[in-house]
Order: structure tokens, then sequence, then C-alpha cells
């Protein structure tokens, strides 16, 4: 169970010994010759193979891309929203496309949809850096940003776990609400492992040696 090398043993012996310290046989290379297998629980051998699985994604590079589109004339509160958006999008490692589109006589004034670019630039600056300056194709302005390093991207401002906590209310005898209930935070329970199968329910085709190896 220390990681040590039992050695070579027939598939009876092996379900013994998984039997005698209370965990699975679970195979590991079934290609080695012979197949190699480890003593462990299989419900905690899953979790900590999901978690490495987790992890490793986290690390690839941006590869979905998220359009946005604006116009010149945008509501300062809807440009915010938008900029929410694009925040939101570069903390989860995607790139963003925005698109600023003019329309009819819109196109004698394009200085104005540079100046809200601008803006937008600048405000998701802590989050993402433009891949190329923006350029005027067509009718409308186009740009692409890609999300920055984790080590040195600012945290994204809408994730849940930054909500703040609702305070605790101090009841007193002389306030009308001291009955009222206080807001407390309650830290949500983990969910149980799946039971671990039994070494007796192997499923594999049985094999006349296996190498095992403790976990």
């Amino acid at each position: 169970m220390d990681g040590a090398q039992l050695g070579i043993l027939s598939l009876g012996d092996a379900l013994t010994q998984a039997r005698s310290h209370g965990v699975d046989l679970v195979e590991v290379a079934p290609n080695a010759n012979p197949p190699v297998c480890r003593l462990v629980d299989f419900g905690k051998y899953r979790y900590e193979q999901n978690k490495r699985d987790k992890d490793s994604k986290k690390h690839q590079h941006a590869t979905k891309v998220k359009e946005i589109q604006l116009s010149p004339k945008i509501d300062p509160h809807d440009l915010g929203v938008k900029i929410g958006h694009a925040v939101g999008f570069l903390c989860e490692d995607m790139k963003v496309k925005v698109t600023l589109k003019f329309r009819g006589r819109e196109m004698q004034h394009t200085e104005v949809g540079f100046q809200v670019i601008q803006k937008f630039i600048g405000e998701i600056a802590p989050y993402g850096h433009q891949d190329f300056e923006p350029k005027l194709i067509g009718r409308g302005i186009h740009l692409m940003i890609s999300p920055l390093p984790r080590n040195k991207r600012a945290r994204n401002p809408y994730a849940p776990e930054t909500a703040p906590v609702p305070e605790r209310v101090a009841a007193t005898s002389n306030s009308a609400n001291s009955h009222a209930p206080v807001p407390v935070q309650v830290q949500r329970p983990q969910a149980p492992s799946s039971p671990a199968p039994k070494g007796g329910n192997f499923v594999n085709n049985p094999f006349a040696q296996l190498e095992v190896e403790g976990g």
C-alpha cells in the first residue's frame, strides 16, 4: 500500500492480497506483459484521476473564441455589460473577437467607433491583450483579444467566490428586529465518493499472472 512492488502473482493471490488490505485490485497497464495492477481504494483512485485531468485542462491554451459586437452609439451601461462579458470569457481562457459595426452615415465619423474600441481595450487590459491594432475593414472595426497568463491576470471580479459575505446582524433587546434570523455562511459538504467495487467483482478477463504493486 506504500507503492512497493509485490512481484508477479497469480490472479487469485492478487485478489486475496486486495481483500486482506480491504482495497481493490485495479488494472493500470493492461498491455504490459504481465499486466500491471495496483492495490488501491478504487473510489479514491477515480477521484485523484479526475482531479489530475481537471488540472491538466487548466493549463491548455485558449482555443475557443467568443464574439462581442459593439456600436459607435452604444450606451455606457451596455458597454459596461459587454466589458463584463469579455472579462468573464478571458478569465476562462477564451479569446474574444470584438466587432464594431457602422450603419448609414456613421461611416463619416469612424473616429467615434475607434474611441469606443480604445475605451474597451483600456477596461479589459488587466485580463487580456490585443493581438493586433484595431483595423477598419469594410463597414466595421475588428479586434482580437487573447487572455493574459494566469499569473499576470487580475482576478475575475464576477466569480461567485468573490461575492461579499453578508455581515452578521447583532440583535439587541431595543431593536424592533431582535428576533429576525441572523444570516450565516454555511459550508456545502463534499459529495461522498461512489462506493468502491469489491475485489470479487473484477470485470477483466482472468490472467494467469499479474504484476502487482502497492497503492
